[in-house]
């Protein structure tokens, strides 16, 4: 979706609008990374968050770190929404209902992050 020298943004496959920052270098731990990686990180996270509560108005934006599966500095942000299958659960916990939801584009959702992204971050 985006990349840069620093960091790229991944799509998570989902019913809910869902982004992964990685760091291009492979770091364990956030700890790890150059200020100038730290600095992308939360400025996409910034934007993307911002974007989604614009385009989606979600009743909540979840942003998590974890990497147990994938032990790589990476980050999760996603709108969340009461009609959504596993709300007030996490995405992998148990899910609570058939969703319901109608959104508008993802790709236009993701068109409007990227031109914001490369404008901050080239």
């Amino acid at each position: 979706m985006f990349a840069n020298e620093v960091i790229r943004i991944e799509v998570e496959e989902s019913e809910i609008p869902w982004l992964k920052v990685f760091t291009q270098v492979e770091r364990r731990e956030f700890s790890e990374c150059s200020l100038a990686e730290k600095s992308a990180i939360f400025t996409a996270l910034d934007i993307i968050e911002k974007e989604m509560l614009f385009y989606y108005q979600p009743t909540k934006i979840n942003i998590a770190s974890f990497g147990n599966y994938v032990p790589l500095v990476h980050w999760h942000i996603m709108a969340r929404f009461k009609e959504d299958s596993f709300f007030p659960e996490p995405m992998w916990g148990t899910k609570q209902r058939e969703q319901t939801l109608v959104l508008p584009s993802f790709e236009l959702f993701c068109k409007a992050v990227n031109t914001q992204l490369e404008a901050s971050l080239g």
